[in-house]
Order: C-alpha cells, then structure tokens, then sequence
C-alpha cells in the first residue's frame, strides 16, 4: 500500500448546547479545553501532544460530522485521495485554515457510508500527562477507537483489511461463517475501528482510554455527585472480547462515550484473530449487569461529507436477531 493509516485520531460532533457539554466533558469527565470559541469547543486527553482529538460544534441537531484517522504525511493522503478515486469513491479536500489547529484534511464516505477523514498535519500542545494536579473526573488520557453500526459488516471489514491495511484482533461469527462483527486496529492495541451488524451507518461509540480501571470507578462517583448518574447507560463491567474494562455514557445530546481500559498488545506479526460464536455470552458481558434496550438500538447518525445532510439509516443485510455485542 502506498499510504500508512497511524490510529484513530479525532471526531468532530455536532452538540446543541455548549455549556452542557462543557460541564458533562471538561467538568465531569476531565477532557483537558484546549481552546473554545463561540462555536466549538476542542478538547484532548492528558496525554495527547496534538490540540484535539474531539471537537464540539454547536448547531441545531446532534449528528456526527466526521470521524478522522491521522496519516503519517502529506504524501499518505495524496495517495489515500488516489487510491479512493481510482476505486469510484467522491474525495473532499478541507484546505488547511478552514478548521482550527489541523492542516488539510481529505474527506470521504467509505464503503459503508461513515464521513471518514484523514489528516497528517495538527498543531502540537503540552502533553500534560504528568500534570497529576490536573487529573480529575475520568482521568481521560487519549482517543482509543470507534464503532459504527454498518448494514454489511464482511463488506467493511475485507475493504478495511484487504484495501486499508487494517489488521483484525477479535470477531465474531455465525453458524455459517458470516462475519456478524469485527474489531479492526492499525496501532498495536485491540482496536481503532469496530464494526457490528445493525441498522446504518452509524456511529455507536466514541471509546476514550482511561489510566486504570479505577479512573471508571472514579468517574461514576463523580458523575454521580454532579447529578449525571442517568448519563450512565452501562456498565462499569469487563467484556470478554478485548478483554477491556468498561462504562458507557451518554453526553447531554445523547452521543455515547465508552471509558476504556484494560486491553493488550496486537503487534506480533503472527498474532491470530480470536473468533467468539454469536450464541456465546462471555464476549459480551465477562461480568457486569445486563446492557439496556437502549444500548443495542440507539446510535448517533452521521452526514454526508459532502452535502452535510444526514445519512439515510438503513436495515443491515444479516437478518436481525437479538442485539449483539459491541465494544
């Protein structure tokens, strides 16, 4: 392949209230504001050396504007606009100036119809991870994944495997071999992108990597004592895919925020995808309470790159049986 994906880097959600948002993800959840405006609000983790990894925009409606991979240089997303043309996909060129903090960024609905961007260029903070008089909340130190809800799950996952470079830690699968869903990675953990079958495309989850699994403890007391403890959908709990400690939030305007710690190192070039059977329950809950209706029904929607409009949500091509894990 003539370009090298790093991780997942950044998302840019659409939010109706600053100030909710402001006091759910600084205040409560501990994102460290590096910089706000009328309109936005750019926030990163402890750890994080570039200005964001999640950007806030106020508008009318919730919806999920892009979610963005970093690309080792320039040279990568001239070859990613290439190698996009060349397989019948519409490529959108954001100049750099025309978003805060990042250089150009290329844009494209992917095969399954997600706003995906790419970007090798973000203007570097201080890395505040030894600031521990800053820690509070959540403790968030990084961006760690997404997982989207896609109609055809083998579809995404041979384009982002054969195509991409994309490598796969864990999947599930049916009686009959079909790829029901998959954790895909470019970075050495368990994943930066998920897909399940369900009902999209849509965004299911945002995951944000946390010190230990106490920061998650922590930030249910906390949530708790500012009067967010409805916010909190699932968990805390252990997956057994992944094995990753877990806690799901919803955000005022119900995007869902996965708190995330605990998985392990994918680097070996003959580590082997682990395969969980769709009827076995250890992958979706280790231990941990059973997830509400909510959890396996309810997504974030996403627009189109390029007309903004929102991305007709559609039934997945698997027959729908009851609700399975994602992580």
């Amino acid at each position: 392949m003539d370009f090298n994906i790093i991780r997942a880097a950044r998302s840019v959600l659409h939010i109706t209230d600053l100030e909710a948002s402001r006091n759910f993800y600084v205040n409560a959840l501990g994102f460290i504001e590096t910089e706000a405006d009328e309109e936005h609000i750019y926030l990163r983790g402890l750890e994080e050396h570039n200005h964001h990894s999640l950007v806030l925009k106020k508008k009318d409606r919730p919806n999920i504007e892009v979610i963005s991979y970093k690309v080792s240089s320039d040279k990568d997303l001239e070859a990613l606009s290439s190698f996009y043309q060349e397989k019948g996909f519409k490529t959108k060129w954001v100049e750099k100036g025309a978003q805060k903090a990042i250089g150009r960024t290329l844009r494209v609905q992917d095969v399954s119809g997600l706003p995906v961007e790419y970007f090798a260029e973000m203007d570097t903070v201080e890395r505040l991870i030894q600031r521990y008089d800053l820690y509070k909340g959540a403790r968030i130190q990084r961006i760690d994944h997404f997982n989207c809800s896609v109609l055809d799950v083998e579809k995404a996952y041979n384009f982002y495997i054969n195509e991409l470079g994309f490598a796969c830690s864990e999947y599930t699968a049916t009686e009959e071999e079909r790829i029901w869903a998959a954790w895909l990675h470019r970075k050495p953990s368990v994943h930066d992108q998920a897909f399940m079958n369900g009902k999209g495309p849509r965004v299911h989850h945002i995951g944000f990597w946390l010190p230990d699994p106490m920061a998650l403890i922590h930030a249910c007391d906390v949530l708790a004592s500012l009067g967010y403890a409805d916010n909190i959908e699932r968990g805390p709990g252990r997956h057994g895919l992944s094995n990753a400690f877990f806690l799901y939030l919803r955000d005022p305007d119900g995007h869902r925020i996965e708190l995330y710690n605990g998985d392990y190192l994918t680097s070996d070039p003959d580590f082997k995808p682990i395969r969980w059977d769709l009827n076995d329950p250890r992958r979706q809950t280790f231990w941990g309470h059973e997830a509400p209706d909510s959890w396996f029904n309810e997504a974030s929607t996403v627009l189109d790159v390029h007309t903004g409009e929102p991305v007709k949500v559609e039934e997945p091509t698997l027959e729908q049986r009851k609700p399975t894990f994602i992580i």
